[in-house]
């Protein structure tokens, strides 16, 4: 079978339009990761059992059902200028969007942990960031 130069231009073309089209629907659709990284200081940054109190909160605050993962930290042993040691206790997580940290905000585990667990902290600093 032969083709012609014009059917092959023709059939490119809308094999192009069809490509464009499939990859604007997809990127329309697809949901950004949302990170939501808080830090704590503490009010008694030397009490273990304000700590343990804060990492047992942050672990019913897990049960939210929109996180998709999450990660509780303290402050690793590296020395570097660049780096803030200063905090006690770090809380991150990752949504498929940023809908579900929306919901994550008025979900009433985490409005109930901030009523149980903010006499512990002294200053809270959030970053959120979504891809690029």
């Amino acid at each position: 079978m032969s083709i012609t130069r014009r059917t092959f231009l023709y059939q490119a073309a809308l094999l192009s339009a069809a490509t464009a089209v499939t990859q604007q629907a997809t990127a329309m659709t697809k949901e950004q990761t949302f990170i939501h990284h808080v830090y704590f200081w503490l009010n008694n940054p030397e009490s273990k059992e304000d700590k343990a109190a804060l990492i047992a909160g942050l672990k019913k605050l897990s049960a939210v059902k929109t996180i998709a993962s999450f990660h509780i930290g303290e402050p690793a042993p590296t020395n570097r200028d660049v780096i803030d040691r200063s905090y006690s206790v770090s809380w991150c997580l990752f949504f498929k969007g940023s809908d579900d940290q929306a919901s994550y905000q008025v979900d009433p585990i985490h409005l109930n942990f901030v009523k149980e667990c903010s006499h512990l902290w002294k200053k809270v600093v959030v970053y959120d960031s979504i891809d690029i």
